[in-house]
């Protein structure tokens, strides 16, 4: 019952620091506008500074929190298929993969910017072949999974940034993917993340009690008459499905994978069936809350949310690095 009632107030704590931080995202920067007048101008009365707030934060912040929700939640895939908390899409290289087929699209390719997230997943699927392909000697041992995940990342990142230098950053949208950077994304972006996140968010917590069986041996798993590759299949599809679309739209985003969901487990626990809506939530709070941080730390001048990512995460990712080390000798 105790622990029902810190669940409970875990989604409603979060539920409600999610709003404020709206309102707080919605007013930074030059034009300001109180919750009764945003109100106001939004279902009442036209009124000029609510409309060019409309048009040009609210896009924005609306893929943060849906960006934000899927990365988290592909962490969370990624991590009960693994059997392995330091599991992230950016740090094995999904969300790279995923972001320099972006690139490739974005720039050749623009009059395809519709279907742009499903060549993502394509790449991003291919760089977690790559990982599990080149870690594989008799097994998957966590550590080496996470080392070749890095070097993968790597790779695909080096091959985004010799592309951009190349070209002189002259696409500005394939610019935009490299840097993570939301500061211009538009209502049609906003579209196409929730026509390509939306089911792979159902598609998660479809997954839910496969994750909860995966926690136990293989044998154990196949004696219930489970079948266990076929699982992993589909967990890790999904997961493949919302790095590479998030990151064709908000970029490659690291270490908001690993956060979130260990946070999150710390507050709801290890059930998939719960921690995988709390893990939604938790991930839109946290990534708006970067990306607003880094419009306010530094006004007029914006700091990427990906770089806020970057700093907060690299200390946590090193902590558990640590431990896992420890643990597995």
């Amino acid at each position: 019952m105790k622990s029902k009632s810190r669940t409970i107030s875990a989604f409603i704590i979060t539920a409600l620091l999610c709003l404020g931080l709206f309102v707080i995202a919605v007013n930074t920067g030059s034009l300001k506008a109180t919750p009764r007048q945003l109100f106001s101008g939004l279902f009442i009365e036209y009124d000029k500074t609510v409309a060019a707030i409309y048009d040009l934060r609210f896009p924005r912040i609306f893929i943060a929190m849906l960006g934000g929700a899927a990365m988290a939640v592909s962490g969370v895939l990624l991590q009960a298929v693994m059997k392995n908390p330091l599991a992230d899409p950016g740090i094995i290289g999904i969300s790279s993969g995923a972001s320099f087929t972006a690139v490739l699209i974005a720039a050749f390719y623009p009059q395809l910017f519709f279907v742009t997230p499903v060549f993502a997943f394509f790449g991003g699927g291919f760089a977690c072949f790559l990982v599990f392909f080149l870690s594989w000697k008799g097994g998957l041992d966590p550590l080496r999974l996470i080392l070749v995940g890095v070097a993968v990342n790597a790779m695909f990142t080096g091959l985004m940034s010799c592309f951009n230098s190349a070209t002189g950053s002259e696409y500005t949208g394939a610019a935009s993917i490299v840097n993570a950077n939301i500061t211009m994304k538009t209502w049609a972006d906003l579209k196409t993340l929730i026509c390509y996140a939306v089911p792979g968010l159902v598609l998660a917590l479809s997954a839910a009690k496969r994750c909860d069986l995966l926690g136990l041996e293989d044998k154990t798993v196949r004696s219930l008459g489970v079948n266990v590759n076929g699982s992993r299949l589909f967990i890790s599809f999904a997961a493949c499905l919302l790095a590479s679309i998030s990151t064709a739209v908000i970029g490659p985003i690291s270490f908001l994978g690993l956060i979130v969901p260990h946070i999150a487990r710390l507050l709801v626990g290890s059930s998939h069936r719960i921690l995988i809506p709390y893990t939604m939530l938790l991930g839109a709070f946290v990534f708006l809350l970067a990306d607003t941080v880094g419009r306010r730390i530094a006004y007029p001048y914006e700091i990427s949310a990906s770089m806020i990512m970057s700093v907060v995460g690299g200390p946590f990712f090193i902590i558990l690095l640590r431990r896992s080390v420890k643990k597995n000798g």
